[in-house]
């Protein structure tokens, strides 16, 4: 696991912030990174709206949501479910405690308007980006995986540079 920089910009916001965002291309790194915040945050419950299980958890958000007042919520792939941006607003303005509510999404225009016009003064983004050199260190061994491999964690982390190349291709095609 490569600690990502924007982990403790994320904690700082939720120290600040009602909902902060990540954003980022699929296979970034999001989920990962909102699991480790996870982990240091023993309230914390993650919600995966990929999941059937996870979605219908909120077929009725509010009620859902509710019994986790005092908890971080984490929602993950947030796009599948645009109907929960002017509940989370409401549920912010009637107890805004900061931390509250992480949401995890792809980078979509649609994505993006959908939160700004239900979240506005609510909400912090920050984007994910794949791994940097400042991430990985300036070795020069290191510097030269990320330029044959990319940034990405699956083809960076890859065992060889055959699967690294067949999960670059793949993620493309």
């Amino acid at each position: 696991m490569i600690k990502r920089n924007l982990q403790k910009t994320i904690e700082e916001s939720l120290e600040a912030f009602p909902i902060v965002g990540i954003l980022g291309s699929r296979q970034v790194g999001k989920t990962t990174l909102a699991k480790n915040i996870r982990q240091l945050r023993r309230d914390a419950v993650y919600l995966d709206l990929e999941l059937p299980s996870d979605f219908n958890k909120l077929q009725d958000s509010e009620l859902y949501l509710n019994q986790y007042l005092d908890s971080l919520v984490i929602i993950d792939e947030i796009q599948r479910m645009p109907s929960l941006f002017p509940l989370l607003r409401s549920l912010v303005d009637k107890n805004r405690i900061n931390g509250r509510f992480l949401i995890l999404g792809s980078v979509s225009p649609d994505l993006m308007r959908q939160a700004s016009e239900s979240l506005a003064g609510r909400i912090i983004y920050h984007e994910l980006r794949p791994f940097s050199i400042i991430e990985l260190g300036y070795n020069k061994a290191l510097i030269q995986n990320l330029w044959l491999k990319g940034g990405y964690p699956d083809s960076y982390l890859a065992i060889n540079d055959e699967i690294s190349f067949s999960g670059r291709e793949a993620f493309i095609k």
